[in-house]
């Protein structure tokens, strides 16, 4: 029986853009198409928008103003349903009533992939249903708290480190090194830590690049400089 090569994926994302949302999709039937690859998934904060305040911000008007108006906002989230309408996704953009910020919630991210059963991928789809499924302000605690349990997280233990400052630096300094990466856009897909594939691509593209550094880690190539 052959050997699989194992190779890891870091993926930057924030928990409210709905690209990110439709990236995870995709990389999943990514990882799925290259049954011969050992993918190891690792979830990176970012956040498109840090100076929203710890309460939120009314999120029509959020949008509105980042938009710059109320059609362009339409077109935006129109462009968006169409292209992830074989994702898999029951987005009810309707229904989000607060703009959060998400710094707590890339700590119960960070927390999730520390932990020994390394619960981040259910912690992050969890994350992404309560927001754009669900309408659910995933900066509450309470919310976090919640979703956490229910992938499978020690909630208590949650509710004991949200309301200290347990790992709020950490993940600051994460988003200023992907920052100083020149990392501006999200979803970003890091392979090996050396090759990125930028934006929600489809599964097609992300399998053949995961192949591609799989089979070059496994040749000696892959640090090899282009020619």
């Amino acid at each position: 029986m052959t050997e699989k090569t194992g190779i890891s994926v870091d993926v930057i994302s924030d928990v409210v853009c709905p690209w990110c949302f439709i990236g995870k999709k995709r990389l999943a039937r990514a990882i799925a198409a290259v049954p011969d690859v050992d993918v190891t998934v690792r979830w990176r904060p970012y956040q498109l928008d840090a100076t929203i305040p710890p309460e939120g911000l009314d999120r029509k008007q959020y949008m509105i103003a980042k938009f710059g108006g109320e059609e362009r906002l339409k077109q935006a989230h129109a462009q968006m349903l169409e292209a992830s309408r074989d994702d898999g996704i029951d987005f009810a953009l309707g229904d989000i009533e607060v703009s959060p910020n998400t710094l707590d919630a890339h700590r119960v991210i960070r927390w999730a992939g520390s932990s020994e059963t390394n619960r981040q991928d259910e912690v992050v789809t969890e994350l992404f249903s309560a927001f754009f499924e669900q309408g659910r302000n995933v900066g509450d605690h309470e919310v976090l708290i919640d979703v956490a349990g229910k992938a499978g997280m020690d909630a208590a233990i949650v509710e004991t480190l949200l309301a200290t400052d347990s790992d709020r630096e950490a993940v600051r300094a994460e988003i200023e090194t992907a920052q100083r990466m020149g990392i501006t856009g999200v979803p970003c897909f890091l392979l090996e830590s050396r090759y990125a594939v930028v934006g929600a691509q489809d599964a097609a593209m992300l399998a053949d690049a995961i192949s591609r550094v799989a089979a070059a880690k496994a040749d000696g190539t892959l640090d090899e400089p282009p020619q």
